[in-house]
């Protein structure tokens, strides 16, 4: 399974209402994780199977809850059975489609 998420904390009183180290903590629980992955300005993408994705998204939610007094969680998953390595092969694909209509 693939999956986007974003998590970000609220009410963390800072006044230019940065979250980038809040960011900074989830994301690091990512990347620990082990598991394929891609950062991008407003989301991270993670595959692996089912148990292990949420595994790491209930982490890396839980590492961004110290930042604020509440933390919102948005997720979108691409669930697949019998497919791997799709978190490159889709933009391949992609690239694929758009070099072919030149």
């Amino acid at each position: 399974m693939l999956i986007a998420f974003s998590v970000a904390p609220s009410g963390t009183g800072r006044a230019d209402g940065s979250v980038h180290d809040a960011v900074a903590a989830a994301v690091r629980v990512v990347r620990e994780s082990g598991l394929p992955h891609r950062t991008t300005s407003m989301f991270t993408e993670l595959e692996g199977e089912w148990d292990e994705v949420f595994d790491v998204v209930k982490r890396a939610t839980e590492a961004v809850l110290p930042f604020g007094s509440r933390v919102s969680l948005v997720l979108k998953a691409d669930i697949r059975p019998g497919y791997t390595r799709q978190i490159d092969a889709k933009v391949e694909r992609l690239e694929t489609a758009i070099d072919a209509q030149g």
